[in-house]
């Protein structure tokens, strides 16, 4: 299965003091860098956010490449625009996924099994009854007809996720209770074991 990946790390951290999500310890790991050992088998793995501090970049695996939305803040959607407008000759498929997310190994497992069962729909997984479209994997064919006609109509700073995918047919995936739990505030820290400082 091939596949690229977009990471998304630049948001503001508002809830949590503006502590970066990216840099918050697991089992001895950066999130940033958890999510990036459960994507490294992606053909092209981007990073929307900040470049790390020196020295740590080499402890991210896949290889990842860097780079901002613009302008830095600029929401969701527009990482996302940022982060696959980079990757050139996409593989069929790209998972998009928030750097928060300690169990993002388990949740691509899934979507990519899903994907083998079938390949007609982007996969949007259902977690606790919500839908997940920052911890999906979508046809990058579809993707990038979505980015492309949002692109036409003007600038996609602070435009919502649903708008950028308004065109993506999506198949919601039910995935295990808790897979897609992220961290917004230091209570959602503290209840995955994750220390805030």
């Amino acid at each position: 299965m091939r596949f690229d990946a977009v990471v998304l790390a630049g948001g503001r951290s508002s809830r949590l003091g503006g502590i970066p999500k990216a840099g918050l310890v697991l089992g001895g790991r950066t999130l940033l860098e958890r999510c990036c050992a459960a994507l490294a088998g992606a053909q092209r793995l981007v990073v929307v956010g900040p470049e790390p501090e020196p020295g740590t970049r080499r402890h991210l695996a896949g290889r990842p490449s860097f780079v901002r939305e613009e302008p830095p803040f600029a929401g969701p959607a527009a990482a996302v625009v940022a982060g696959f407008g980079t990757i050139t000759d996409p593989a069929p498929w790209c998972a998009v996924m928030a750097c928060d997310m300690p169990r993002v190994d388990e949740l691509l497992t899934v979507l990519l099994e899903a994907s083998r069962q079938d390949g007609r729909a982007s996969l949007v997984p259902v977690d606790g009854g919500r839908d997940q479209p920052l911890a999906a994997l979508y046809r990058s064919e579809d993707l990038g007809l979505a980015i492309d006609s949002v692109l036409a109509r003007g600038a996609v700073e602070n435009i919502s996720m649903r708008n950028l995918l308004a065109s993506v047919r999506t198949r919601v995936v039910p995935v295990p209770p808790g897979v897609t739990h992220d961290v917004d505030t230091p209570e959602d820290a503290r209840e995955l074991g994750i220390d805030v400082p």
